[in-house]
């Protein structure tokens, strides 16, 4: 199943329903993401509910969440009046006046920008929440692609572990074999001692093999934020799974779909919006105020008016141009600077995209070559071993051939780790 499921926000207006929902939102988006997952119900269903754990609870993501929260909230902030101004002002010294002495003052007062100011400004405020909402996404692909790594290098591991067991059998097998021949009068001594010497170096990385499991199994709990010991599932065989595209229609989908090219797209529609709240900040404002003074009785307890009401009109002239200049030709600046951003990143993620491939069928072909070479290892050590039961001779080709089979059955389980880290990087990068 294709796993091309982004929610695509086109528009703002329902700002504060998300607002609202809060941290329901980000589970209900990433158990989403998970749900669409390319991988089979069946043998990779372990892997899936790790990625949903770590999607709920991986605290870089939730901060990244966070921080698409917050942009959402500059929108309401930069769409928004001034504050109106309210003044009260006391006649310490009344002014006489025929109708009688000003006792106090009540004014106020509210400032508009030139129209269409707000609107550039929140379209801004739009276009960077988005591009922060990008970079969510690119934080969850990242995580599920560290996630993903993270479990096919502890396959391998284990599967190492489990290979050297093997053939320390194998080794104690042939050890019980050489003692018999020697006991026998018909080997020497020293086929003992180098099988010995031979177990006793796989012991030892064995015991390597296994600290390293434990250190691979804290890294991949601690991306899921949960203890460190919590025991994880592994196949015994790790799946084979290939790339359903074209390599021209994956490097497409890269250079459309990539979230750190999305987010640049956003930001470059953000600097539109901005240059042109920058031709309309150089646009007069407009100010409408109200005075209301208060008169009070005149001389002789003559009754003056109540009240003096004075309409007010305002308007800022913007006369230094060269302020208002800077400002736009910043955003010109900052225009041709994200454009050669995105060229610059493109052009990474071209290269990038190119390394993965050529791991990616670099271990298509260790796959099948691994798996003939150790075929033949395990029959040509079935061959020096009767031999070896027979006459006793060719002990040394026996402990060479059972160390390239154990090679080639290690680099077998890497090319199928490889292959699938391959995959997955692969399909980050393609914004999966």
């Amino acid at each position: 199943m294709k796993s091309n499921c982004r929610i695509n926000i086109k528009s703002f207006k329902s700002i504060a329903l998300i607002k609202g929902m809060g941290s329901i939102l980000l589970k209900g988006m990433l158990l989403l993401f998970v749900s669409f997952s390319p991988l089979p119900a069946s043998a990779q269903h372990d892997l899936d509910k790790y990625m949903q754990v770590a999607a709920e609870n991986n605290p870089g993501l939730k901060a990244s969440f966070n921080e698409y929260m917050a942009a959402l909230e500059t929108v309401p902030q930069v769409r928004s009046l001034p504050d109106p101004q309210v003044m009260f002002g006391y006649f310490i010294n009344p002014v006489e006046t025929r109708n009688g002495p000003m006792n106090f003052k009540i004014a106020a007062s509210q400032m508009f920008p030139w129209f269409g100011t707000l609107r550039a400004k929140g379209d801004v405020a739009t276009e960077a929440a988005k591009a922060k909402y990008e970079m969510f996404l690119e934080s969850k692909a990242k995580l599920f692609n560290e996630v993903r790594s993270t479990y096919f290098n502890l396959y391998f591991t284990n599967a190492a572990i489990a290979v050297t067991t093997d053939n320390l059998e194998l080794l104690s097998s042939l050890q019980r074999l050489a003692i018999i021949k020697v006991e026998a009068g018909m080997s020497s001594l020293v086929d003992e001692y180098r099988i010995e010497m031979e177990i006793g170096d796989l012991e030892n990385q064995l015991a390597l093999l296994r600290d390293k499991l434990l250190a691979q199994q804290v890294m991949f709990n601690k991306l899921l934020n949960r203890d460190g010991q919590e025991q994880i599932s592994l196949p015994d065989t790790l799946w084979d799974e290939g790339l359903p595209y074209t390599k021209a229609t994956i490097r497409d989908s890269i250079l459309t779909q990539n979230h750190q090219l999305l987010s640049l797209d956003m930001q470059q529609e953000a600097l539109q919006y901005k240059q042109e709240a920058a031709r309309k900040e150089g646009m007069p404002k407009i100010m409408l105020g109200l005075d209301y003074t208060i008169i009070g009785k005149g001389a002789n307890n003559m009754s003056g008016k109540d009240a003096l009401v004075l309409p007010q009109v305002g308007i800022t002239i913007p006369l230094y141009r060269n302020k208002y200049r800077s400002m736009i030709n910043e955003v010109v600046y900052q225009q041709t600077a994200k454009a050669n951003e995105k060229l610059n990143k493109s052009n990474v993620l071209e290269t990038v995209f190119e390394g993965g491939w050529k791991d990616f069928q670099d271990a298509d072909r260790r796959i099948t070559l691994n798996q003939n070479q150790a075929k033949l290892a395990r029959m040509s050590i079935d061959l020096l071993e009767t031999e070896y039961s027979n006459s006793g001779k060719n002990f040394e080709e026996i402990l060479r051939m059972e160390r390239k089979l154990l090679m080639y059955r290690l680099e077998l389980e890497k090319a199928r780790s490889d292959k699938q880290a391959a995959v997955s990087f692969i399909n980050y990068l393609m914004g999966k």
